[in-house]
């Protein structure tokens, strides 16, 4: 019996040093990443030498289960090694400048990867290191979730193009990230908030302007109902994130329309998934029914968190 040959990695680079944010990614790069990520995921036992002796630094402002863990397993599993720098307790910068720690850094480690409050941190750091800077969440986007999202919609669907995914909740990070991949990728994506909570505008605008070259569709709209008819996927996210934790007993009133519940389900395609980035409140943003529910991709998109982000390593560190 002949033994199956392992699956070829290309590693030339991406059209970017840094991923700050998919909208700055061209759609080739997206499915660059996504072909990496599927060799490497068929993969994992064989291609654990493409960062041998390689270096990550991993600078977190905030809390991290998935994000945390899938970076370090990650380089781990391409042959390198992460260092962890606990941020909590002081912002980037406070200490001494954002430009100081990249240019320390670089010279240290081959790529960061930074969890911030702010964007601008992120921009700044990017701005001033001679090396990739891989954006872990911000304020402003969440792009590694984005795209462990659409590369689990590929192994589900095939192509996602001309399909509609359904946003409901906070227009945040993950929706803001959510819908600069969607737009690239010729999805057609639909957000649904409360008046008050819906994406940045200038985030919309911009990915309307791509979608009219991709031929997807961006809506957006305040009636869940209306959001969840005839969608083929319905994602939502917590209704008070990191940092608004002030904020939550209003925003659970505000939201409470906006559940994901079998009802809401019923209204999508039949076969519709349901999707949720995590950490997921049961019985706040979604049933614990639609949480566990067949539909429900969500533990997939988990797993998919380490093999798309080794496939980001392995592209700019390489």
């Amino acid at each position: 019996m002949k033994t199956k040959s392992p699956p070829a990695l290309d590693l030339s680079p991406l059209s970017q040093k840094d991923l700050l944010c998919t909208s700055s990614l061209q759609t080739a790069d997206i499915e660059r990443i996504f072909a990496t990520t599927r060799a490497l995921k068929t993969g994992r036992a064989v291609h654990t030498e493409v960062l041998r002796h390689k270096r990550l630094a991993m600078i977190f402002e905030k809390d991290s289960l998935r994000t945390r863990f899938t970076f370090d397993i990650g380089m781990q599993d391409l042959g390198g090694s992460a260092v962890f720098m606990d941020h909590r307790d002081a912002r980037l910068g406070s200490r001494e400048s954002v430009k100081d720690v990249a240019k320390n850094l670089e010279r240290w480690v081959h790529g960061i990867v930074a969890r911030t409050f702010k964007h601008k941190a992120m921009e700044e750091l990017a701005h001033h290191a001679g090396i990739p800077v891989i954006n872990g969440l911000s304020d402003l986007v969440h792009p590694c979730q984005a795209l462990s999202d659409f590369f689990t919609l590929t192994e589900k669907w095939g192509s996602v193009r001309g399909r509609t995914l359904t946003y409901v909740g906070d227009g945040n990070n993950t929706c803001h990230a959510l819908i600069h991949t969607a737009v690239k990728l010729g999805t057609n994506i639909r957000v649904c908030s409360p008046e008050g909570y819906e994406p940045n505008s200038r985030v919309v605008n911009e990915a309307m302007r791509v979608a009219s070259e991709t031929g997807a569709e961006v809506t957006i709209l305040n009636d869940p109902v209306a959001a969840a008819e005839g969608a083929d996927a319905i994602y939502t996210d917590v209704w008070a994130s990191m940092g608004q934790e002030d904020e939550i007993a209003e925003r659970n009133g505000v939201f409470a329309s906006y559940q994901i519940d079998d009802d809401m389900m019923a209204r999508a395609l039949p076969g519709a998934l349901f999707m949720h980035c995590l950490p997921a409140h049961r019985g706040w943003e979604v049933t614990q029914e639609v949480m566990d529910g067949p539909q429900s991709v969500v533990y997939d998109i988990a797993e998919n968190r380490l093999h798309v982000q080794k496939a980001i390593l392995a592209l700019l560190l390489r």
